[in-house]
């Protein structure tokens, strides 16, 4: 079943040109994605998995594949969709890239996307997400010793972004575990914004290698390997493999779950036109 094409202005009929990923003098695009295709469509299936059965964080949501969480727009995006049945029951969308991408040494590394996250107050206990795990997790390394880059989180509709870090193996440790490194930026609740994290590996010595956040190009929070003071930790999080995420959570232990003036739909989605992977 296809969304109405009305309810956005994103929706737009027939073909739409492709929403391309900037290029950045130094660096080259290792990896795209720019979501193109039918409304109603899925993901791309030889890039994307659409996840279900997933629960962590005691989030109220089931991820499902259905079109009406996760959905390729028809106007050059893919939105993820929170929606609450008649009973009160959360469902939402969630996709991972099949593959991975490894920081290079002596280069710099960039993951980066295009997000429109919306204006809405009506959002307690929303919680829309583009991070980055360790490939590790995919082979028994548990979390967070396999590494957590989280790219950009918002919660409640609160216009604060949040870039954080998750890594180690105890609580606490040099990623103060659960609650991890974070640092915070004001957010525009209008438009598409480009956010993005880069590693940077150019100097030989790990405790001056850096992870860096930036929102629309403006660095925000930088962490470095001397910050985590830990170098099989800190290889954990800047020289091993990452794949990407993209989600919509419902409730949890951050944000808390919603309530009754909580929006479901389009008024809480986000709305993405394109990930791309840079490498110098």
């Amino acid at each position: 079943m296809r969304f109405q094409q009305s309810v956005l202005a994103s929706l737009v009929p027939s073909l739409v040109a492709a929403i391309n990923p900037p290029n950045i003098e130094g660096m080259q695009i290792i990896f795209s994605e720019s979501f193109e295709g039918s409304a109603g469509a899925p993901p791309n299936g030889d890039t994307w998995n659409i996840m279900d059965a997933i629960n962590t964080n005691n989030e109220v949501q089931t991820y499902t594949t259905s079109n009406q969480n996760v959905q390729i727009s028809g106007g050059g995006t893919i939105q993820f969709v929170p929606r609450k049945s008649p009973a009160g029951l959360w469902t939402s969308g969630r996709i991972e890239t099949k593959g991975s991408w490894t920081p290079q040494p002596g280069k710099v590394f960039s993951i980066q996307s295009s997000l429109l996250l919306g204006n809405n107050p009506n959002k307690q206990g929303i919680w829309p997400a583009f991070w980055a795990l360790g490939d590790a997790m995919r082979h028994g390394t548990e979390w967070p010793a396999a590494g957590e880059i989280d790219i950009m989180e918002q919660v409640n509709g609160l216009l604060t972004g949040y870039g954080t870090v998750h890594c180690g193996s105890t609580i606490g440790g040099p990623c103060n575990e659960p609650i991890g490194r974070a640092g915070t930026t004001p957010m525009s609740p209008d438009g598409f914004h480009r956010w993005g994290v880069t590693i940077d590996l150019t100097n030989e010595d790990w405790r001056a290698q850096t992870i860096t956040w930036h929102l629309d190009g403006n660095n925000y929070n930088t962490i470095s390997g001397a910050d985590i003071n830990d170098a099989p930790v800190w290889s954990s999080l800047a020289h091993s493999p990452l794949y990407i995420l993209l989600n919509v959570a419902v409730g949890g232990d951050w944000p808390g779950a919603p309530n009754d003036a909580t929006q479901d739909g389009y008024g809480s989605m986000m709305e993405v036109e394109w990930v791309a992977v840079y490498s110098s």
